[in-house]
């Protein structure tokens, strides 16, 4: 008989595409994957992985064995979802992927509160990209994601996945201590021209936004430094390097040097959690959604607590 766990290792290999991606998704070692995965030749008698280049790539009896680990992952979570939901109450091991601002500003009270008030509860948490995290729930390795979209690209709502609105995060234009944009009251995207820019690399919504919102503005964008993290961006902006837009969520306080200045219309981005159809009646799901609710709205309602940034003074009038 087929090892469940096994399978497991081998449909997270598929769908991150390495052994190390697998193991980081499962909470496991690299080797312990790929001991998971021989032990699995051995009981099919079949090769399962080949080596391709530096990495490694299924074989296709092992692309056919993934896809039915992914339905036998699919019976088995709503089997796990029925016991569960007959509880009552929130249990097992729940899966979270989030974003890397999320992970930063929101998720650590979430998983702090849901560890005091649900012992039986196990929640892991992985950090990744909001790209990536949709296609992990909709292939069953995660099973709830917190992910945003933002108004030019709204978030893909595959077959089979929910969501839940959490909240909706503001965005600051972040710039240099002295820059003419403090001593004004209010800063329009028509302003926005010849400015040097620090953004986030192509590909990245933030990007996509910055380019086409100038663009629509009659203006090409001068994109002088490029970093994943917006503590990064903001340390280039503090260090006089250019401007940039920071979402709020995850930043924090504001380095002496940069100071967060009010655009008009202002860019939102809006977060979401998303889980399976199959396995939204499942408490440990509910519970988790109303406690990021819960959260964010609490943060949101506190002064200085969502966001945590320091803003320009408002200039003295003459």
């Amino acid at each position: 008989m087929l090892d469940l766990a096994r399978l497991r290792a081998l449909h997270a290999v598929s769908v991150h595409g390495s052994v190390a991606g697998a193991a980081a998704a499962l909470g496991y070692t690299p080797s312990a994957v790929s001991q998971q995965i021989a032990k699995l030749e051995r009981e099919t008698r079949t090769r399962l992985l080949e080596r391709r280049g530096r990495g490694v790539a299924l074989t296709e009896e092992a692309r056919h064995l993934a896809d039915t680990a992914q339905e036998l992952l699919a019976i088995v979570e709503r089997a796990e979802t029925t016991l569960e939901e007959r509880r009552g109450q929130p249990g097992g091991l729940l899966t979270v992927a989030a974003f890397a601002s999320a992970a930063r500003g929101l998720l650590p009270g979430v998983l702090a509160d849901l560890a005091a008030r649900h012992p039986a509860l196990d929640v892991r948490l992985t950090e990744v990209d909001p790209h990536l995290s949709v296609d992990l729930v909709v292939r069953g390795v995660t099973d709830l994601a917190v992910a945003h979209d933002w108004d030019i690209a709204p978030l893909p709502a595959p077959e089979g996945i929910e969501q839940a609105v959490i909240g909706d995060d503001l965005c600051d234009l972040v710039v240099p201590a002295g820059h003419p944009f403090t001593r004004r009251e209010v800063i329009l995207r028509a302003d926005l021209g010849g400015e040097r820019w620090v953004c986030q690399p192509p590909g990245r919504v933030c990007h996509d936004w910055l380019v086409r919102t100038l663009r629509t503005a009659g203006f090409e964008p001068d994109i002088a430094h490029v970093a994943e993290e917006n503590h990064t961006i903001v340390a280039l902006v503090a260090a006089g390097l250019g401007i940039a837009v920071v979402p709020r969520l995850g930043t924090g306080t504001l380095p002496p040097g940069a100071v967060a200045v009010p655009l008009e219309p202002g860019p939102v981005r809006r977060l979401y959690a998303l889980w399976r159809t199959g396995a939204a009646r499942r408490p440990a799901i509910t519970e988790a959604v109303r406690t990021l609710r819960e959260h964010w709205a609490a943060a949101a309602a506190r002064p200085g607590d969502l966001p945590s940034v320091r803003h320009a003074p408002a200039p003295a009038r003459q």
